[in-house]
């Protein structure tokens, strides 16, 4: 394609010495009304969930809602590591005579543990009362059980109302650290990739203002469809559209830097620079959206809202690198690249550059080169085959709340699920079979019948294994076995059984989901290469390269950082980002180089040229986006402190191994079947 021919694509029109600003101010006054007339958003620690309403879990605790309410008791937790005395005792019967004095809850008298180690008191709460008020309630309680204790003993408050106020709490400014750490590190990365004092306020200006568009589309999307949404997911998302955007926008700028030594008009450099780059822009964001659009089939709430608020956020962030940003680089001149600043005429340093010398020699021996570094990916890629998913409630945070530690307390002083206890929903005439199935499954503490009305009978289950452990979850499918023979319609639920549920969704997900985006990868390189051989064996590549992601990934975290698993979510989302991610730079290289094919016939001259041309932007994207995903551990989750490292080295991965040293090797043994069976293959 000719530099006339890609001045005159459609998205080129835009950029003028009038319609520049035009579209600028066009742009401001859109993220202006989307800002103001979006609606609130709808918050719910059921954004967050990996369990579907499918799930025996989640239909037994839908039955179990039918039962009368009662109260929801918050649990205090008196402990002391060398046992608690009478004395203790007798203080802390006074603290449950200030809880009712002062506070107005009718609290239980402590009951100790057996090793006398801790002790609990039971403090109902109305369950009728919102989400503000339990959680002020819950403070309130804190302050009061904190105050003045007898020597060596702690106090903490756990059950339901507490789980629930510090799962609020936890991402209390979350995102406004997330924003503020996003933004440092983008504009650092910038001012380092084109040492000017002003060039980068631009791009980071855009992608801001397209990152705040974004995330008001999403709460707005949340408010008016009744969809939740929580922390996790609108940082995901602002994480994508902050990192993908930079990454198109490097992608344009380097273009436009490029033309301009070909150019005296700065508009004709942008316009021709919009045309060659678009095209790659639009098929690899095409490609992740897609792909993130492929989630919508997953069962786990949490993983498909990620898959259209991902998708939502990837659109505006394309959206304003390629409408807005164009004409946004174009106002201030040349002057904006100063202190080097490009004319008319300058030779492109790129030619003789490092990536030059890369490519030239990757190519000159490409078979010990394509080995070698197959060889490293596979290598990498073994660490796959110990990895264990499913993280227990206390293991989902960073920083453990006290809900999460009070519960570890307790079963350090009473049998271990009595923190958790498992529930099932029967039918009031199968309530005694039920039990008496319940009592003889190995694993099982203790089990009694609770509340009844209607056609719905609740039986409660106390399991004697740790929560959320191997051993828990086997002894939850026994106990599903055995009650469903005493009562087939009998539901099994809990935290345990959410455990189990959960992991069998993620398992189906990722069976549903991979074959779908390995499909959309492989027909968008096609639609873009015109060439079968280099559509799969790019496609190859980049999936081996997420499981090499994921191979030193886990190890990092068994053998360095001490976390028993990854969460059930981490394989699938970083399959979808780092393929979808990934290929993006393998579609930024080798269409620069069907270009260049097109103009010389030579193949491994192309792939030189375009890496030459393509390889330091492409690596300072990388870095980039490995960057700003590796952002995500200032939230407070595991899971996307999981997720950010598993990311962003998997992008270097694509970015240095893949992309500048495997691909140009393989470019360089096919020679023009690489192409096949496009014309260049002729």
């Amino acid at each position: 394609m000719t530099s006339a021919d890609r001045s005159t694509f459609p998205l080129a029109h835009l950029v003028g010495p009038r319609r520049s600003i035009i579209v600028v101010v066009l742009g401001l006054l859109f993220a202006g009304v989307v800002m103001a007339i979006a609606p609130e958003p709808i918050s719910g620690n059921e954004a967050g969930s990996n369990l579907p309403d499918s799930a025996e879990a989640a239909r037994a605790e839908a039955a179990l809602q039918r039962l009368p309410e009662e109260d929801a008791p918050a649990i205090v937790v008196f402990g002391k590591e060398d046992g608690l005395t009478r004395a203790d005792l007798a203080a802390l019967d006074e603290r449950v005579q200030a809880i009712d004095r002062e506070l107005g809850f009718r609290a239980s008298p402590p009951v100790p543990g057996e090793n006398m180690s801790a002790a609990l008191v039971a403090v109902p709460l109305d369950a009728a009362i919102g989400s503000q008020e339990a959680k002020q309630a819950v403070a309130d309680l804190r302050e009061l059980v904190h105050r003045d204790l007898p020597d060596g003993v702690t106090a903490e408050v756990t059950g339901a109302p507490a789980v629930q106020a510090d799962l609020g709490a936890v991402f209390e400014g979350a995102d406004v650290r997330l924003l503020a750490v996003t933004a440092g590190v983008v504009a650092l990365l910038l001012i380092v990739t084109y040492r000017s004092p002003w060039l980068w306020l631009v791009p980071l200006t855009v992608i801001g203002v397209g990152d705040r568009v974004a995330a008001r589309a999403l709460e707005g999307v949340s408010g008016a469809f009744d969809v939740p949404i929580d922390g996790s997911i609108t940082g995901i998302t602002s994480v994508l559209v902050f990192g993908a955007g930079t990454n198109y926008a490097l992608l344009l700028i380097a273009r436009y830097r490029e033309e301009l030594r070909r150019h005296a008009s700065r508009h004709d450099a942008m316009r021709v620079a919009v045309g060659g780059a678009a095209p790659a822009i639009l098929s690899s964001s095409g490609t992740v959206i897609l792909a993130l659009t492929s989630l919508l089939i997953a069962d786990s709430p949490f993983v498909s809202a990620i898959g259209w608020s991902g998708a939502l956020g990837l659109v505006i962030a394309v959206a304003f690198a390629l409408l807005v940003l164009p004409s946004a680089m174009v106002i201030p001149g040349r002057w904006l690249f100063w202190p080097f600043v490009p004319h008319e005429g300058d030779r492109d340093p790129s030619e003789t550059g490092w990536w030059h010398r890369v490519g030239t020699t990757v190519t000159r021996r490409p078979w010990p080169v394509m080995t070698g570094g197959v060889v490293v990916l596979a290598a990498m890629a073994a660490g796959t085959l110990s990895l264990d998913t499913g993280l227990g409630q206390s293991e989902q945070f960073l920083d453990t709340p006290e809900s999460i530690t009070a519960q570890q307390t307790l079963q350090r002083a009473f049998p271990a699920g009595i923190s958790s206890p498992t529930t099932i929903a029967t039918s009031p005439d199968r309530v005694d079979d039920v039990v008496t199935a319940a009592q003889q499954v190995e694993g099982v503490e203790s089990a009694r019948p609770g509340a009844s009305e209607g056609d719905v009978a609740e039986v409660q289950v106390v399991l004697s294994v740790e929560p959320e452990s191997e051993r828990a979850l086997a002894t939850v499918e026994r106990l599903r076995h055995a009650v469903h023979e005493a009562d087939p319609d009998s539901l099994v639920g809990g935290t345990d059984a959410q455990a189990l549920d959960e992991a069998d969704t993620a398992s189906s997900d990722r069976t549903k989901v991979i074959p779908v985006v390995l499909v959309i990868v492989l027909a968008m390189l096609l639609i873009l290469l015109r060439s079968i051989v280099a559509a799969v064996l790019l496609c190859a590549t980049t999936v081996l390269s997420y499981f090499s992601a994921i191979g030193v990934g886990w190890l990092l975290f068994d053998h360095v950082l001490g976390w028993s698993a990854m969460d059930v979510s981490t394989p699938l989302l970083a399959f979808i980002f780092l393929v979808a991610l990934g290929v993006d730079y393998n579609i930024f290289l080798t269409a620069r180089a069907r270009e260049e094919m097109a103009a010389t016939g030579d193949a491994t001259a192309s792939i030189v040229k375009a890496l030459a041309v393509t390889g330091g932007v492409i690596t300072s994207a990388g870095i980039l986006l490995a960057a700003v995903f590796t952002v995500l551990g200032v939230l407070p989750l595991v899971l996307l402190a999981q997720l950010g490292v598993i990311v962003g080295f998997g992008v270097l991965l694509d970015t240095v191994l893949v992309r500048g040293i495997v691909t140009p090797a393989i470019v360089a043994l096919c020679g023009r079947w690489f192409w096949w069976p496009s014309a260049l293959a002729r």
